[in-house]
């Protein structure tokens, strides 16, 4: 049978028990089972002479692999928040104007690959020009319209595979054919977190994601991504088993001190063993969290005013302001989930209540940051695994654009970002990025540059080569670093 990662089979493991239920939480068993054989297997150990002259003390004592690192050179960002529109967002209708398009709506284009064969799709928007650097933006952004001299819009993005899954893994990872480490991986590998008892990587989202897209792959386990799921209201609901009933807080604490003495006798006899590592952190972190997830997750503690700026009845308002409360206590890379971005038909309709979930919350995440005085610290990074063609899918009213890698946009804010300034193009259509074309790998590049990064040396040794996020590519796009 297939257990999720988090599951031990207690019953097989102890015939004895007489549980019904099978399958227990680690959390569970550790409860169960530390003073059980681990006493007995401490025990032993003594009346062996074996058991080395380790005094008892907490792995916080100790070195944490999310200590705070500094980077290579001082910049201004310090945390990180990627907001992902799943579904691959339409960037002629969002952030890339093609006013020749619309002359040629419904009328028969060809002659070029991104989908320029077939009938032309004019937007149904027109983009009109925000703030004192005039950055033409879709009318599905009123919120965000007044913050548009904060904002950068890469328009000259591409990618390689327009598959949403590949892609969104591609987004994420900067890999398409093996497991990588997700850019959040990086970053707290390279950064560490300013909260040791908090996850460094948390990513938001109100169901399932990928787990390619937050995994950590080779680097140590301690610097995965947590996945929330933020279907519920209440704090306590959105991290299973916060809450450990079956033990005291100092009882777990002599558990967890015996797990790591243990496994010092285990290092001694036997060589590091990763895995093993990766599972210690993870039970000093639950350990951690019981006693500050709550408080961070808990968004009934901010004022009626700040919920409702958010729009924190919603879920997409919800997942922001927590997100804010996690990079206030120090998380370092926050990643917000939001799905429906796949709009193969109805664009006149379904992007704009699509966009508008989003629209408000971001626009008051970015008023708030700045309030607090964290936004000029702070990366923000909006944007989907790729774009859509000028080409129509369906007739009429229900036109939709099929998927396109080789032209899309994001959009950036704060941490050291030139604000009003649109980079790059797509051709005359937004078929294609045509003008300072900006790969995954450069936008991975850049983004660790804002964080304090030479991309080409955040590398980590595996199997006898040095790995990094833009593996042998990537160029940072100097033109809209602040």
């Amino acid at each position: 049978m297939n257990m999720p990662h988090d599951v031990l089979d207690y019953a097989a493991l102890h015939p004895q028990s007489g549980l019904n239920d099978r399958f227990v939480n680690r959390r569970e068993f550790l409860a169960r089972s530390g003073s059980g054989f681990g006493m007995t297997a401490l025990a032993a150990l003594a009346a062996m002479g074996e058991l080395p002259g380790i005094e008892l003390k907490a792995q916080s004592e100790n070195f944490s692999p999310l200590a705070p690192k500094k980077p290579h050179f001082e910049v201004k960002a310090k945390r990180i928040i990627q907001i992902f529109a799943q579904g691959a967002p339409t960037h002629i209708d969002t952030w890339d104007p093609k006013p020749e398009l619309t002359k040629l709506d419904g009328k028969s284009i060809g002659g070029g690959r991104g989908g320029r064969n077939g009938t032309a799709f004019g937007s149904p928007f027109t983009f009109e020009k925000k703030g004192q650097s005039g950055l033409e933006m879709s009318p599905v952004w009123p919120a965000l319209g007044a913050h548009a001299d904060k904002l950068s819009v890469i328009r000259s993005m591409h990618t390689d595979i327009p598959a949403h899954d590949t892609a969104q893994v591609m987004f994420n990872t900067g890999s398409l054919r093996r497991v990588m480490p997700s850019v959040g991986a990086w970053v707290i590998y390279g950064l560490g977190s300013q909260n040791q008892s908090l996850p460094g990587f948390v990513a938001l989202s109100p169901g399932n994601v990928n787990p390619n897209n937050m995994r950590s792959a080779f680097l140590p386990g301690a610097f995965q991504g947590t996945q929330v799921n933020t279907r519920s209201n209440r704090a306590e609901d959105l991290i299973a088993n916060i809450r450990n009933g079956n033990a005291s807080l100092p009882e777990q604490r002599r558990q967890l001190d015996l797990l790591h003495q243990l496994n010092e006798v285990h290092k001694q006899k036997m060589k590091k063993d990763g895995q093993l590592e990766a599972r210690l952190q993870a039970y000093e972190l639950a350990f951690k969290m019981q006693m500050e997830a709550i408080d961070a997750f808990d968004i009934n503690r901010e004022s009626q005013a700040i919920r409702d700026s958010y729009g924190a009845n919603t879920n997409e308002g919800r997942q922001m302001l927590i997100a804010r409360r996690l990079l206030e206590k120090g998380v370092r890379f926050v990643q917000v989930w939001h799905g429906g971005w796949d709009h193969h038909n109805n664009i006149a309709t379904t992007l704009p209540r699509k966009a508008g979930e989003i629209d408000k919350p971001l626009a008051a995440f970015i008023t708030d940051l700045e309030q607090r005085g964290m936004l000029d610290d702070t990366l923000i990074l909006w944007g989907g695994e790729f774009g859509r063609t000028p080409a129509a899918q369906g007739n009429g009213n229900a036109r939709g654009r099929n998927h396109n890698s080789r032209g899309f946009s994001v959009m950036l804010a704060g941490g050291g970002v030139k604000g009003g300034k649109a980079y790059g193009a797509t051709d005359e259509l937004g078929a294609a990025a045509v003008e300072n074309k900006v790969h995954i790998h450069d936008l991975h590049a850049t983004l660790l540059a804002l964080l304090g990064f030479d991309h080409e040396k955040l590398t980590y040794r595996h199997n006898g080569r040095d790995f990094r996020l833009t593996d042998v590519y990537g160029n940072v796009v100097k033109d809209i670093i602040a």
